[in-house]
C-alpha cells in the first residue's frame, strides 16, 4: 500500500508571508478592538472613564472586559468595543 503524497503548502505558504510583511498584525477574530493597561487605582477608573465617554456602551458594546490587582495598588485591565457604531 502507498503513502499518499504529501499536500502543496504553496497557499500557506504565501498567506505566511503576506502576514510577515504586514508586520505580523493580527485581526481579532471577534471583531472587537482592545487595549490592555496597568495603571495605578485611581488612573484606572479615569482611563475605564474617558473610554465609557468616549465610546458608548449601548453603541459600541464597551466594556471592561477583564481586570486584576497587581502589587502596590496597580490595576491591569483590559478595555473591548466594537471599531464603529452602526
Amino acid at each position: 500500500m502507498r503513502t499518499p503524497a504529501k499536500p502543496p503548502f504553496e497557499s500557506l505558504k504565501r498567506s505566511v508571508e503576506k502576514t510577515r510583511a504586514r508586520g505580523g498584525e493580527r485581526l481579532p477574530r471577534d471583531g472587537f478592538l482592545r487595549e490592555t493597561y496597568a495603571l495605578p487605582r485611581e488612573e484606572a477608573r479615569a482611563k475605564a472613564r474617558e473610554w465609557l465617554e468616549r465610546w458608548p456602551k449601548q453603541a459600541y458594546w464597551t466594556e471592561v472586559e477583564s481586570w486584576c490587582e497587581r502589587p502596590d495598588d496597580v490595576i491591569e485591565f483590559t478595555m473591548r468595543r466594537l471599531p464603529s457604531a452602526d
